[in-house]
């Protein structure tokens, strides 16, 4: 099959698909199904798309939903989110005129106008119409975001725009002039990025120059599919002679680089999906020479540019800055000549200090029992904290000794007072359950769960936030909120309010926690009308990559399942980040079983409680959530009566072989390694296959052109079950990448798939 430079493992994998190490009597399965564009493969998915639309789209429930999801996603009345730039606030709009999307920009006054005080509307100046630009160019485009240029004569006149074909992680650069809306070509001085899994942003003041990561040709890859170059190019320059900062070794995951708004240069190398080096870039230091670079494209050690400072932290810690300040977020305990820092913890030291030997450090966050962070952003004199308590979000406001006070001094401290922004908070859930009697599953019952979050306007010119709030069944309010000297929120002014979008008379949310079977307690929501008898039930999960599952509103699960009489659940399992880094790292590799027993336990509690039954049980989940419910079908078919299994992780001894999933060797270790696989293979989802066992329906949903998990773990899957004669429905979009759509359209057509199929299969 015919490979691209950023699938070096593509053939490899290929070969391999048909001696997969299948369990004894398992129908083998073809090695083209591998080939993403290959005519056998594609007719295969054709006559498995074709045999699911005639099953669907034929339901009259089916087009119901399709209409509803699509009205909630294409509604004119939804909340325009705005980011500042150069005095303008940016927004990019999806709606029915506009499939692919329109970027856009107006001011502030404007903005204001369309809130729901005002009464008015908004004025918007449109910068990039999409469709339009699709359709010239004879191209699927995708949106990936804009990097507006924010300082010198060209600011807010030049904007560098990300743009994917049909939605792969895979995209281009290219400039846009903001002032006669059209791309400068190369030819005339503009700045261009080839299509790669790269990057490209602003290297200047003066818009002058860029950071690059790309394919720059054979070699410049890692082992993951990323570049392990960072390269800086002059306007005019070919990028292929642009000096090179940095060069990472192919078996790391990545190199980058990032420009902040104090104007520094930080170079990375990302090791693995946890482990990192950062190294900040004087203006003075002396580049490594493109020669250099090439010479090393099999270098085992990483190249820096002469001068780069690199960051000594522990290779696990995250590291950023605020002001003059270095911040280091902890995922493993730290001992220091000073004391032991526990996991999670946030400390602090002046930047200029550290780089000069100065190991003091200041602590401005350890978690507790029930308390995390999972988040900050820094305004011009306040550091937010987002933190989780029991999966229920707040806001910490900290601010820096003053100017001249010691600056390992102590730092003030205020919780974030969120009443401004709730019109209406949610009734706090019951305590009790049919009969009146305390339900002893409930976590911290009484108590609202809301969503409250919060991101700097502009974190080198005001202390103003972006603040937005939601619940299960409130729709988001956004707001505009000012910090005073002290870090108390000073003011707040609402811009937004967006309006229901399903009928949630009667949902009550609630919080529980199930006995997972080492005897952990593993939280999980629940959302739903409370009622006698078993009801159908989704259960959703993903534990995974430190990712929390958390509160946020249901605009089309509450009109696709919820107004229905559906109840909704999201468990927070292990190998998320409900409960901060030694959560996560409770579930890699060789522990991953406790994030299937954490999902089980709550599948279980479930049916304990009388929420509901197995065969009204469907679990649901995608990317790494996928290989979560494919163990649910392998493992657990007794507890579940449908599977809805999207853009998935399946074939776990090959995964490191398939597009970019040797990056994730550090969640699940390599199964290259005899050792290791023995532990993975527990968890392979397609090994775990067996004749004569009656699996629960399943649903698998990917995309063709998912170029971060291959399409063919779902079609290898639906493959060998059909064969067996299982119960599998297979749907393939031929765009949308990892996100398994590209507009609202195809959004709202699987969205009506997924609660049609689990409807159907749930009785």
């Amino acid at each position: 099959m015919t490979t691209t430079p950023h699938q070096p493992a593509q053939a490899e994998a290929s070969a391999g698909a048909a001696t997969s190490s299948p369990a004894p009597c398992l129908p083998e399965v073809p090695a083209w199904l591998d080939e993403v564009e290959g005519e056998q493969a594609l007719a295969w998915v054709d006559v498995r798309n074709n045999t699911t639309r005639a099953v669907y789209e034929t339901d009259p429930i089916f087009e119901q939903l399709r209409e509803g999801i699509e009205e909630i996603l294409d509604s004119t009345d939804k909340i325009p989110g705005v980011s500042l730039a150069a005095g303008y606030l940016y927004n990019f709009w999806t709606d029915a005129e506009h499939p692919r999307g329109l970027w856009r920009r107006t001011t502030w006054d404007s903005y204001r106008a369309g809130g729901p005080q005002a009464g008015g509307t908004t004025q918007w100046e449109i910068l990039l119409d999409l469709d339009a630009l699709g359709q010239a160019e004879g191209v699927t485009w995708v949106w990936h975001g804009a990097s507006v240029l924010r300082t010198g004569p060209l600011a807010g006149h030049r904007a560098l725009i990300d743009l994917s074909d049909g939605g792969s992680d895979t995209d281009v650069t290219r400039e846009l002039d903001l002032d006669t809306l059209t791309f400068i070509d190369p030819a005339d001085g503009g700045f261009y990025r080839s299509s790669s899994k790269g990057s490209m942003t602003w290297a200047d003041d003066e818009g002058q120059s860029v950071l690059v990561t790309a394919d720059w040709g054979p070699g410049s890859l890692t082992t993951s599919g990323y570049p392990r170059q960072v390269r800086r190019a002059r306007r005019g320059q070919d990028l292929a002679e642009a000096e090179v900062l940095l060069c990472v070794p192919p078996t790391s995951m990545v190199a980058g680089a990032a420009r902040d708004r104090q104007g520094r240069t930080w170079l990375s190398e990302q090791m693995t999906f946890y482990t990192s080096r950062t190294w900040l870039l004087p203006d003075d230091a002396t580049r490594l020479a493109a020669e250099e670079a090439s010479r090393t494209p099999d270098a085992a050690s990483t190249v820096s540019a002469e001068g780069a400072r690199l960051i000594e932290v522990p290779e696990s810690a995250e590291v950023s800055a605020a002001w003059d300040y270095l911040l280091i977020h902890l995922r493993e305990p730290w001992t220091t000549p000073e004391q032991t820092y526990p996991t999670g913890s946030l400390l602090a030291a002046p930047l200029a200090a550290w780089l000069d030997g100065d190991r003091h450090l200041t602590t401005l966050f350890t978690p507790t029992a029930s308390a995390f962070l999972q988040g900050w952003t820094h305004t011009a004199h306040h550091l937010v904290l987002s933190l989780l308590d029991d999966v229920v979000a707040s806001l910490q406001v900290l601010t820096p000794p003053q100017p001249g006070a010691a600056t390992d001094g102590p730092w003030d401290r205020q919780d974030l007072d969120p009443t401004a922004l709730t019109p209406s908070t949610p009734a706090p859930a019951p305590d009790g359950a049919a009969g009146g009697d305390p339900d002893p599953t409930l976590l911290r019952p009484g108590r609202a769960l809301v969503d409250l979050a919060a991101g700097a306007v502009d974190s080198l010119e005001s202390d103003e936030l972006w603040m937005t709030v939601s619940s299960f069944t409130q729709p988001t309010t956004l707001a505009l909120g000012s910090l005073g000297p002290d870090g108390r929120l000073a003011s707040t002014e609402v811009l937004r309010q967006a309006p229901s979008r399903y009928d949630a008379t009667g949902v009550v949310a609630t919080q529980h926690v199930a006995i997972s079977t080492d005897g952990t307690r593993v939280p999980y929501f629940q959302i739903g009308k409370p009622g006698d008898g078993p009801v159908p039930t989704i259960l959703y999960g993903y534990g995974g990559f430190e990712i929390p599952m958390g509160v946020g509103y249901l605009a089309v699960t509450g009109k696709a399942w919820l107004e229905r009489g559906g109840t909704y659940v999201i468990a927070g399992i292990r190998g998320g980040g409900e409960y901060g880094p030694a959560w996560h790292r409770a579930g890699l590799k060789e522990n991953r079983h406790r994030v299937y027993e954490d999902f089980a336990a709550v599948a279980r509690a479930l049916v304990k409680r009388g929420v509901t039954i197995p065969e009204r049980l469907a679990v649901h989940g995608g990317s790494n959530g996928g290989l979560l419910v494919g163990n649910m079908l392998t493992q657990y078919p007794e507890l579940v009566g449908a599977v809805v299994c999207e853009v998935p992780l399946l074939d776990m001894q090959r995964y490191t072989h398939l597009l970019a999933g040797a990056s994730w060797e550090a969640e699940y270790g390599d199964p290259d390694d005899p050792d290791q696989w023995e532990f993975i293979r527990t968890f392979s989802p397609f090994h775990l296959l067996r004749e004569g066992v009656g699996y629960p329906p399943v649903l698998l949903v990917t995309s063709t052109r998912d170029d971060r998990v291959h399409p063919a773990h779902a079609r290898t899957m639906a493959y060998r079950m059909l064969a067996m004669g299982q119960d599998v429905t297979y749907f393939e979009n031929s765009e949308g990448g990892h996100g398994r759509a590209s507009t609202n359209a195809q959004r709202a057509w699987v969205g009506a798939l997924i609660h049609t199929f689990a409807w159907r299969r749930l009785g």
